[in-house]
């Protein structure tokens, strides 16, 4: 897999491995670039690790892994592209990848904020 990756991608998947399997994180979201997925998700598959991905579409994909639970919940929620999300689709995603919720709850309003700016309805 070393030959495979270049070092500092390599190195951010390590590190979401290792914080997950300490606990550290229940799940990970990993972007990276598709020629190196076959050996990310063999990995992933060694470690036992689940794990749900996604293309980007750019050629990068967005791989969801960490605890069955989670996944299980990704694998309903994650149905399109991140950049469709509703704020409240936003705000769960964030809250399931362990964000800090204070940032969260402020990301949230601001999207909220933007929404209802479009809406000529809304004073």
């Amino acid at each position: 897999m070393q030959t495979q990756m270049n070092s500092v991608d390599l190195k951010v998947l390590m590190n979401h491995i290792y914080e997950y399997e300490k606990g550290v994180r229940r799940m990970v979201l990993y972007t990276f670039n598709g020629k190196y997925e076959e050996a990310v998700v063999n990995r992933l598959r060694h470690e036992g690790i689940d794990y749900v991905a996604q293309p980007v579409g750019n050629g990068n994909i967005n791989l969801f892994f960490g605890r069955k639970s989670c996944i299980d919940a990704i694998r309903l929620l994650v149905t399109r592209p991140l950049y469709q999300f509703s704020p409240e689709e936003d705000f769960i995603l964030g809250a399931l990848l362990g964000y800090d919720i204070n940032l969260q709850c402020e990301r949230y309003c601001k999207r909220k904020e933007k929404m209802c700016d479009k809406c000529p309805n809304v004073q």
